[in-house]
């Protein structure tokens, strides 16, 4: 499996980003997740975008981190806030997500960011087993679904 820095916009990040909006449709029954989110948002140093591909180069998980300060919706200074983790249906149970996370808390706290936050879903058991047992906790809901009943906000000190 070899990681690679791509930016967000890439052929290959747009492609498992539809993947993964497709995955929320089913899971909610809405549209995918409506926050708003930019190229720029994942440009080093303020963010990473990464994308892990098979021996075969093609791209089977994503994840990403972008600086996120106090902005009225609940992040606090020095956030890096976790967007678009995913991995392929094939591939899920083999380490994947794990890499990706740690490598993008690694670059986060070296871009001098203190918390990695994250907002997932009630229908994503997965995904809360995944952050809880890699060291998150339960945190103030913050970001674009913060009212909303499903919502589940966990955070990490880096």
């Amino acid at each position: 499996m070899h990681i690679q820095h791509v930016a967000f916009d890439h052929p290959d990040a747009v492609k498992l980003s539809d993947q993964v909006q497709a995955e929320y449709a089913v899971r909610y029954g809405d549209d995918g997740d409506a926050t708003p989110l930019a190229t720029a948002d994942f440009d080093p140093p303020n963010g990473l975008y990464l994308i892990a591909y098979d021996e075969a180069g093609t791209p089977v998980a994503s994840g990403g981190w972008r600086a996120q300060d106090d902005n009225g919706e609940g992040n606090q200074n020095g956030d890096a806030e976790l967007k678009r983790m995913y991995v392929v249906e094939a591939m899920r149970g083999r380490g994947l997500a794990r890499r990706i996370l740690a490598a993008l808390e690694d670059d986060a706290r070296t871009a001098g960011r203190i918390r990695m936050v994250l907002e997932t879903g009630a229908k994503q058991p997965e995904a809360v087993a995944l952050y809880r047992s890699s060291g998150y906790e339960p945190c103030g809901k913050f970001g674009y679904y913060r009212f909303h009943d499903l919502s589940l906000c966990f955070a990490k000190a880096l």
